[in-house]
């Protein structure tokens, strides 16, 4: 089981450099940064991560995460890179596919694309994207993204994302891209995740969530003729609890990542040590 760790850019955090650099010390497999641009004053959205459905002031208190995994990347050799998650309709896909074809390359094939498509209206149609038909302009970002990494010349013409001929570069270490992984747990995810995803990264579930959902991704991955297997599933944000992360991997799991509190500030690395000693050991 790969054990990961999902830290924050923030206003009081220590420089992910840092922190990124402790953690692969420790022997976390991976170091993910979440993404909000903005925080709207005025919503009324529910967020699904607090018992009264607030959405916590510190969320309008993120960094850029392809800013912070950079720094990340410059001071470290194996830890994989990743975003939990990027909100790809808040971007343009022409330049998020050379902003993190470039990461890739200076990590050395080290980024994983960690994907939502958001769930605050008011932020994403701030920034640009149609929230009502955002999964739809999600798959179109990822599928011209992946013409930009892939061909020497790339167009694309769809919905959402319409472009001629153009030369991207440079061009991603890993081939053919950096690996896709889709969060969230709509009804249509599985379909998502077979058709033009790499894996499913969900938050708040449990060991039965996890198997009914390797199942469903199993099942149509046959259907689809894809192997099973070149689909992982890891699950985000769990407790620092090793008896729970043997269940996750017994019911399909292939990863985990633990949340480094936001409020640990200038006391990150000695929770990251308290965090490693819980799950690796």
């Amino acid at each position: 089981m790969d054990i990961g760790i999902t830290a924050r850019v923030s206003s009081s955090s220590i420089d992910p450099a840092v922190l990124a650099q402790r953690a692969e010390e420790l022997g976390f497999e991976s170091f993910w940064l979440p993404e909000h641009p903005i925080l709207p004053v005025n919503t009324s959205a529910r967020y699904g991560g607090t018992a009264d459905a607030s959405i916590p002031a510190s969320m309008a208190d993120i960094g850029d995460p392809l800013i912070g995994l950079a720094r990340a990347s410059a001071v470290t050799s194996s830890i994989k890179l990743g975003t939990a998650i990027s909100l790809v309709p808040e971007h343009n896909p022409l330049l998020h596919a050379k902003q993190i074809a470039t990461l890739d390359r200076l990590s050395n094939g080290r980024f994983l694309f960690g994907i939502g498509a958001g769930w605050l209206q008011e932020e994403t149609e701030i920034m640009g994207g149609d929230f009502r038909h955002r999964w739809g302009q999600t798959r179109e970002h990822i599928l011209a993204m992946k013409q930009l990494w892939t061909q020497e010349e790339a167009e694309f013409h769809g919905r959402f994302v319409d472009f001629p001929a153009v030369r991207c570069s440079p061009k991603p270490v890993q081939s053919p891209h950096p690996p896709v992984y889709l969060g969230g747990f709509a009804a249509n995810v599985f379909k998502r995740v077979v058709e033009y995803g790499d894996g499913w990264m969900p938050v708040r579930v449990d060991e039965e969530q996890v198997r009914m959902g390797r199942v469903s991704l199993d099942e149509l991955a046959d259907a689809a003729g894809r192997d099973p297997k070149s689909i992982l599933l890891m699950v985000c944000n769990v407790p620092a609890d090793a008896e729970l992360i043997r269940g996750l991997e017994a019911a399909g799991a292939d990863r985990v990542t633990i949340g480094l509190p936001a409020e640990a500030g200038e006391d990150s690395l000695r929770v990251m040590e308290e965090l490693a000693s819980a799950v690796i050991g």
